[in-house]
């Protein structure tokens, strides 16, 4: 696997969970699932989601302004429900809201990446295989069906064709691949055939080991992946639109799981769910704007960067530049007098804020191979309110004393 140059170096993705679940605000597709109302009371929700007031243009402003540099649409989550005149399903909007959302996020210069779920909970053909206990994914006991499997992987192929034939998307952002295995889901020729229809789309790792990068949710890794990842996190504590989720993330909060995400050599998928008429909430793009401002002020320590330093190098996130020769620091808390940069073999020829004031620094102990600690002094008037960057600048490729390890 050859990763697209364009998408490590992307740092910031926006996720958009949209769908009929914004209609009453409740939990896409599970919300049927686990019970908390019925399949045919949540599928009553259709003739309200009108996306009324839909400007795929002001979302993709948005998303820009917030400093992405792609973006992933829910074209299909796990209800069935699809976001494009699909030829192979009622289960659609007239509107054709995918090509919309493509068609502006491109002409804003960002990617498009669509979501789609592997699993269909609607579709009459897809609880026929496996063995469980919920109606919606499992045949019951001693009904499995595996003509009325092949059935549903041809309907799954051809979703994905049309979405490829008529999209092009620069990112397929699968889910939902938990209920089977990758034989069943035949994931490996399944990869070969998005590759054959378009060899340079990014596929994520929810493939069961035919994915392109890993993608943990919710909280940054304490020991990152290996090779590319993607965080995905709400702004708040929910997926899609939920009128009741007050519980929104602070742009300082963003700001350093940003940081974090991007220190360990990973990439931010930043959710938001608009409303059912295609609305973006005030609160929501308010923590957009707020993290693209700090992201332009900051622009040289995350664009053309890599994964920083090795943990307990530095108390905080760190990033490195393509040459290897300058680091930068990323700091959260208010130092007391210094910051300090362990481990590293190099002279520190020079420790500037990215605003451009010089900081004193000094080296203090270390022997032999074992190198000393590097104090950089920091004033209070050098901080800035959200996260405080240093670029530090390094003698030569940076070494350390030890590197990345894993068990």
């Amino acid at each position: 696997m050859t990763m697209q140059p364009w998408f490590p170096d992307a740092k910031l993705g926006i996720f958009v969970h949209w769908g009929i679940y914004a209609v009453n605000g409740i939990p896409e597709s599970w919300s049927f699932y686990n019970g908390q109302i019925s399949h045919d009371d949540y599928m009553k929700q259709i003739p309200g989601f009108t996306a009324s007031a839909f400007d795929a243009s002001a979302w993709a402003t948005l998303f820009a302004e917030a400093g992405a540099r792609y973006a992933v649409l829910t074209a299909k989550h796990h209800d069935g429900f699809a976001l494009w005149p699909t030829a192979l399903s009622s289960l659609r909007t007239e509107r054709d809201l995918v090509g919309e959302y493509v068609a502006a996020m491109r002409a804003q210069g960002l990617r498009a990446g669509l979501y789609f779920s592997h699993l269909d909970w609607s579709h009459p053909d897809y609880a026929s295989v496996g063995s469980g206990d919920n109606r919606f994914a499992y045949p019951p006991p001693g009904q499995e069906d595996p003509e009325r499997w092949e059935r549903f992987l041809a309907f799954h192929r051809g979703q994905l064709a049309e979405l490829q034939e008529r999209y092009a998307p620069d990112l397929l952002w699968f889910d939902g691949d938990w209920e089977r295995s990758a034989d069943l889901w035949r994931m490996e020729a399944l990869r070969q055939e998005l590759l054959g229809r378009q060899p340079s789309v990014i596929i994520n790792g929810r493939m069961q080991g035919f994915g392109d990068y890993a993608t943990p949710e919710q909280g940054v890794p304490i020991d990152p992946p290996d090779g590319p990842w993607e965080l995905c996190l709400t702004i708040n504590d929910s997926w899609g639109w939920q009128e009741g989720d007050t519980n929104h993330k602070s742009v300082r909060q963003l700001v350093r799981v940003f940081a974090e995400t991007i220190g360990g050599g990973g990439n931010l998928l930043l959710d938001v769910g608009p409303r059912a008429d295609g609305t973006i909430t005030p609160e929501q793009q308010v923590r957009l704007r707020g993290l693209g401002s700090w992201i332009r002020a900051h622009d040289q320590a995350i664009y053309g960067t890599g994964r920083g330093l090795p943990p307990g190098h530095f108390n905080g996130a760190t990033t490195l530049s393509a040459d290897r020769r300058r680091l930068y620091l990323f700091v959260f808390d208010r130092p007391n007098e210094y910051v300090v940069l362990r481990g590293v073999r190099n002279a520190v020829t020079g420790v500037r804020t990215l605003a451009g004031r010089p900081l004193p620094h000094t080296r203090f102990g270390g022997l032999g191979e074992v190198p000393g600690w590097e104090y950089v002094y920091v004033a209070d008037s050098d901080l800035d309110p959200l996260c405080t960057v240093l670029e530090v600048t390094l003698d030569g490729p940076l070494e350390t004393y030890r590197a990345h390890t894993r068990d």
